[in-house]
């Protein structure tokens, strides 16, 4: 028997939107997507999906590069 949550479907309209733009103001003042995911209750993929819909420009994978120093 396992125990899963029902589905947490965001129908398109007001409410989604609200959700998306708070999520976005999130994410631009440097919220990780997994962080954002964990304190909405949501899926990574439920999370980026509404980001991008809001029109996220992604940060890149793998966090600050550090420039090599010349030898």
């Amino acid at each position: 028997m396992t125990h899963k949550s029902p589905a947490r479907r965001l129908t398109p309209g007001p409410e989604r939107d609200r959700v998306a733009a708070a999520l976005k103001t999130k994410y631009e003042a440097g919220a990780s997507i997994r962080a954002l995911a964990a304190e909405a209750g949501r899926s990574y993929s439920g999370v980026h999906r509404l980001l991008a819909d809001a029109g996220v420009t992604f940060r890149p994978h793998g966090g600050t590069r550090r420039r090599s120093s010349p030898s």
